[in-house]
Order: C-alpha cells, then structure tokens, then sequence
C-alpha cells in the first residue's frame, strides 16, 4: 500500500474518537484524486502501552531503575502482576467489547487500586443506582489513570492523558525549551511512537507527511514524528497544520522549526495541502504555495498566492475516517460530568454545520482569525447527504456538530431534512443562548435526535456579557435554558470568571445566578474556567479599551498567542478558582443549594445582591410570541382518531369533534367545534415534513379563512390547539 499524503495525528487528543482534522483533510483530498492514507497514532501508541505485552516491558523498564519511588508508585510496583493480568480485560471493556465485565469491576475487588481511587466522588451520588456500566467505566479509568501516574513518575515525566508534553507547547514564545527536549534522548513513550511510526511509514510510503497539531498537548511528538522522518526519510517532505499553528504560530520567525518540518501551512487546509502536493511533485513552484511558512536563504518566509481562493464548504468533501480503527477507540468517563461524559464516552463523528461563527463579535474570541471571521454555512441536504455516507462508513450513528456556534435557522433546515429523510442518529453541538431558540424550536431539535447543547454564558452578569458583546442576558439565558430542557435536551454552559474589571460582587453573583439555574433544572452542566486573554482578541487587540494593561509586550519567535495582563480594576480572579469549580459540582449533583456561597471560599468575599427568587420569577412569566406571519408551521404526529359528536343542552344542540392524538408517550384529546375539527384533521396531513411545500402561518390563517372559518388568532392561539405542540404541532 502507498499513498501520496500520509495524514497524523499525533498523540495524544481524545482516546474515546478520532479528532476529525486528517478526516475532513483525507475527504477533500478524495475529490481531488490524491490518494492519502490517515492515522491517529495517539489511540495507537496508548493501545500499545496499555496491553498486556506493553505493561511487561513496562514493568521491566521500571524494575531495572536503582531509583526510590513515591508511596503510591510502589504499591502499584508491587501489584504489578494484577495489573498485567487484568489490562486486555479493562481495555477491553472500554472498547465496548465485553459488557458484562461491568459487574465484576462495580465489586471493587477485581481492578487493583491505587491513589486516584482515593479521589473518586461518592459513587452513589455520581451514578445513582442504576448506570452499571458507567460506574464501571469511571473505575476502570481510575485503574488507567493510576497508570498514568506510574508513567509519569517512573518512565516518562512528560506522559499524560491528551496532554502529552503540553507545558512545552503552551505560550512556548521560545523554541529553546522544545528544542533542547528534541536533541536529547528518547523518552518511554517517545520510543512507543517511533516504533508505530515506522511500521506505519514502510507500509504508506509517502511523497508528504502531513501532521495536524490542535493542541499544545500534541505538540512536542508531531515534532519527535518529524525528526525521525527528516532523519529517516530524507526525500519525504513533512508539514504541519491545524489548531496549534492557526493560533500560536502567526508570527513564526524561529529558523530551527524548518530542521524538523519543510511546511507549517495556516488555517482552512484544503488549498494549502493541495498546493502542497503539487509543489512537492514538481507541478508547482514554492512561490504558489497558499499560506504556507517555509525557509528561504536560512530566514523564515511566509508565502501566500492569493491568486489561489479556498474552496467553498459544499465543495470539501464528505469526511472520510477509512483507515483509521475506529472499533478501537476507548470510551472513559474521568469525571462525573454530564456533558464531559459525552465527549469522552462513546464514538462521535465530527461534522460541522458552517465554517467560522454567525455571530462573531465576542470580545473574548480570536474573532480576527479565519476560522471564526469567514461565515459559511453548509446547506442542510448536504449536511444530510454527508451524514448518510459517514454512517454507512462508520456504522456510527453519533454525531458531535463541531460548530463555534451553530446558527438557529440552520439547525432548524438540518432537523427538518433528518426527519424527513426518516434517519435515526443523536448529535449535539454548540450554541449560542439566544432567543431564536423558542419552544417549538427546541421540540423539533429534539424530534430529529439532538440530545445535548453546551453554550457560553460566560460571567452570568449583565453589564459583562454587554462588555464582552456576547448579544445576550441572563434572562434570556433562562428561557431559552427552559425551553432546552423541557424538550429533553441537556444543557451545558461554559462559565468565565476573571473578565476585565470583573468585581468580586460580579463574581459572587455570577455564581448566584448559576446556582439558582441548577436549582430550578434548567441546567444539568457546566464548567468555570478563568479568562485567557489572547492575541487576536478584541481584548488582546485593544486591551486599554477594557482596563487592563498587558505586562510584555515582547513578541517571540516561536508561538505567541496568550497575553499576560495586569487587571487593576478587577478582583484577585485566582482566588475564586478552587470554590467556583467546587460549588459547581455539588450544584451538578443537586446537592448544597441552601449553602451560603461565602461557604465555598477561603476568603471574605461579599454577599450576593441577586434575589433568591430572580431565575424562577423570569420563568414564570408569560411569554407571549407576536405571531409571524412568515413562521413555518410544522406538523411532526400522526393522524389523529376523529369522531363527530353531538351535544344538547336545553333544548339546543351542537355538533362537535373529538380528536385523539397519539404521542411517543401521550394520549390527547380535545374538542373543537365540528368545522374547525374536520378543517384542522385535513389539514395537518399538508404540514408534515414530507411535504415539498412548507407552510406559513400566513397561509395556514388564509386556507382557514378560505374554508369559512373565523377568528383564526382565537382558534390557533387558545385553548384546545396551542396545547398540540406536545404532540408535534409547531410554529418555527
């Protein structure tokens, strides 16, 4: 086998799905005729380690150290045998090959343990009584993280689950540190890759090498898988891409990067690995090359043919995951999170829905870059026709929307051809919390599978999220949460603290304000991380503009994207790390909502000024819709059961009829005066979604009127019909 573009990712990313950058690269590269091969060599080199083969040579590497070890190390040394022996069992598991080993490690006495177990949350609490394997899974991830700590202790202190090396890629303005690491020896895990490496280059033999780094985590062995190509295979060229270089490597000016890799292309990928194939097959000279580093006269150079356009998004490709081993992937759930369960259990397939974000104003947000400035939405047969064909690749019915924020209106599109096309898959995604998504919205995401949104409420407080030009409020946060969770779809938020001349009353409330959302169960998810200020922020850009004041300015040669600021108006925003994120997991478990918040912190911090009662009186107030004339209407049930009636009383009588809808989980009647029952039963069949024609509100209230009726507004909007929605009747 042999193919012309050999596609990694190197380690360590997700161990539970592929991450979907050499996919969507190996898709495009399909339409144009380049044949390429793809590997996750980061689900590779964790298999190879955590096996039984692998444990043995590890043991063995750590027995052979005249060197003392941790408490914690040595019980595990000493138990090594239990390990050795229950590995491929716990792998197993995890891959989802053996199920009903579940029970035998809920028992506690089948996986040796060692300190992370001494970590875990009350299980119970976690899990409840039911979730077997999920409880499992949490053990046996323990068991493996256990490992971990082994690893970094006695064989490789760079090792870690999806962050292998990180420190030296994170905000490394200078190459030397890395440098330095990669002219000196091979360590454990770097050996492990090598070697799977290698087996992979004798089979692909390739013309181009091209590494995808997303994360600083991935960093520091793309550029060890680099080495020992450049070393081995001198005439193979090697490129990077992908998010860490997107981000961090702008302003690259550090020559010795190019010892290591011939190319560190930026942004969309498609043009510049075409371009690149060319180049490296001699059609094209360098001078072409689409946002592409390379060295020339021993400086580094930045070419960019801006005669060469990128492809439209409907023009990429579908996403193609051949190759990879995808029945291999390892499902772990590391804390009991909802929404981090989702990205680490079970096998995804990525997609997106638009290139870049529709709303992009965000002050927080890299919004001057590509990715998130150039909007591009995908139409939604298209969308569909690329789920389709990734299911019938995959077998994987999952999807994860990798959107920045997925716009309302193209969710809508993509629900409605899911349904129509009768397909039968789950998917989440990102959002915005705006007030595009209404009720019926919401049912609708849900009827076509959508099972889970995570969203930015950042700082829960008005005057911030008007700062930080988010385009939305807290009440509006609450509805829309409301309407999210009433149609069955978890929410998760992404919560900031630390915002420029965010105060401490800012904070407290914020967190009075999250707090009081769990408690009404409008939110089963979130997590708090502290404010990064970045260089292609708004923030970053104009930093005086938000009051705070970056303390270098120094611009580095290799990657620059963080900004270490001052922020004199603001509060001491480290302080409040440990109590947020430890308030938030008991408000995730239902647990201490009457517990003071000044409880949760080490230091005085003042009293909320939001009233106990402020989310549950937002979402008890009426919300009342104008009607649109130009919504569509939307009929998702079946034929409802009609019967006529006839009603006397005092001499006078009426006819009526009786409707009888049949819902998933509901039976609902109502009654209607007998014209507007036969009228509303021959209409419904003309709004399903397999219909060509859609439908308005308009045009609803005008065939209404056509028929004679009255009062459509009275009809439509009050009681017995504004009750159908729970049966499938919607206004979009």
């Amino acid at each position: 086998m042999s193919a012309t573009v050999f596609l990694i990712t190197p380690p360590f990313t997700q161990l539970n799905t592929p991450y979907p950058a050499t996919a969507y690269l190996k898709g495009f590269l399909n339409t144009r005729n380049i044949t390429s091969f793809q590997a996750d060599l980061g689900i590779e080199v964790t298999l190879a380690l955590f096996s039984k083969e692998g444990l043995t040579r590890l043991f063995n590497h750590i027995n052979n150290q005249e060197i003392s070890h941790t408490q914690n190390a040595q019980r595990i040394i000493t138990l090594q045998e239990d390990y050795i022996n229950t590995i491929d069992a716990v792998t197993g598991f995890l891959q989802g090959k053996n199920p009903t080993l579940a029970q035998l490690i809920c028992k506690r006495n089948f996986l040796p343990e060692a300190s992370r177990f001494s970590q875990l949350d009350d299980l119970i609490w976690a899990f409840g009584s039911m979730g077997i394997q999920d409880k499992a899974k949490h053990l046996a991830t323990m068991y493996l993280e256990d490992l971990a700590d082994l690893i970094a202790e006695c064989a490789d202190p760079h090792f870690g689950f999806s962050r292998y090396a990180e420190r030296m890629g994170r905000s490394a303005n200078s190459f030397d540190e890395l440098y330095t690491a990669l002219v000196g020896e091979h360590s454990y895990i770097d050996t492990i890759l090598i070697n799977t490496l290698k087996a992979r280059m004798a089979t692909v033999k390739p013309l181009l090498v091209a590494i995808s780094v997303p994360f600083p985590g991935n960093l520091y062995s793309a550029f060890r898988c680099a080495q020992w190509i450049k070393k081995h295979y001198p005439d193979v060229k090697v490129a990077m891409g992908g998010g860490f270089p997107n981000t961090e490597l702008r302003s690259l000016s550090d020559a010795r990067v190019f010892e290591f890799f011939d190319f560190i292309t930026l942004d969309d990928g498609e043009a510049p690995i075409e371009n690149l194939v060319y180049h490296v097959e001699g059609k094209i000279p360098a001078d072409q090359l689409k946002r592409t580093f390379i060295k020339v006269d021993g400086k580094v150079a930045y070419i960019n043919n801006n005669a060469c356009t990128d492809y439209k998004q409907g023009d990429v490709g579908t996403p193609d995951y051949s190759d990879l081993l995808l029945q291999d992937y390892i499902s772990a759930i590391e804390v009991a999170n909802p929404m981090h369960s989702l990205w680490s259990d079970g096998r995804w397939n990525k997609l997106t829905m638009a290139h870049g974000c529709y709303w992009s104003k965000c002050t927080f947000c890299d919004i001057s870059l590509d990715y998130i400035k150039l909007y591009e939405p995908i139409a939604a047969h298209t969308l569909c026709d690329r789920i389709e064909e990734i299911i019938a690749q995959t077998g994987n019915t999952g999807f994860h929307f990798v959107d920045e924020a997925a716009p309302p209106a193209l969710m809508r599109s993509l629900a409605l051809e899911i349904i129509r096309r009768k397909l039968v898959i789950s998917w989440w995604t990102n959002i915005r919390f705006e007030k595009s998504f209404t009720r019926d919205l919401c049912i609708l995401l849900k009827a076509s599978g959508c099972i889970a949104v995570s969203g930015g409420l950042e700082v829960a407080s008005d005057r911030l999220l008007e700062l930080i030009q988010k385009g939305i409020t807290v009440a509006q946060v609450a509805r829309v949460n409301k309407h999210f969770t009433e149609a069955g779809i978890m929410v998760h938020a992404y919560l900031m603290y630390g915002f420029p001349t965010q105060t401490d009353q800012e904070t407290i409330d914020s967190l009075e304000m999250v707090r009081q959302m769990f408690q009404a169960g409008i939110l089963q998810s979130g997590f708090w991380h502290q404010f990064a200020m970045t260089t292609h922020s708004p923030v970053g850009m104009n930093p005086a503009q938000f009051g705070v004041k970056i303390e270098s300015d120094i611009v580095g040669t290799f990657a620059n994207n963080d900004l270490v600021h001052a922020d004199p108006k603001g509060a001491d925003h480290e302080s409040f790390s440990e109590g947020l994120k430890k308030s938030l997991l008991n408000f995730m478990h239902d647990a201490c909502f009457d517990y003071p918040l000044q409880k949760w912190f080490d230091m005085k911090v003042p009293k909320t000024k939001v009233a106990p009662d402020y989310i549950t009186n937002i979402l008890n107030e009426v919300e009342y819709t104008a009607p649109n004339p130009n919504a569509k209407i939307v009929w998702l049930g079946k034929k409802p059961d009609l019967e006529k009636i006839t009603k006397s009383k005092k001499g006078n009588t009426w006819e009526l009829a009786s409707l009888t809808f049949h819902g998933k989980t509901e039976t609902l009647n109502i009654k209607l005066d007998q014209s507007q029952g036969l009228w509303l039963e021959a209409m419904l069949p003309k709004l399903t979604v397999d219909n060509i024609k859609t439908w308005t509100w308009q045009e609803v209230k005008d065939n209404y009127e056509a028929n004679g009726l009255e009062d459509f507004e009275l009809f439509w909007d009050n009681k017995p019909v504004n009750g159908l929605y729970k049966v499938g009747l919607l206004r979009l």
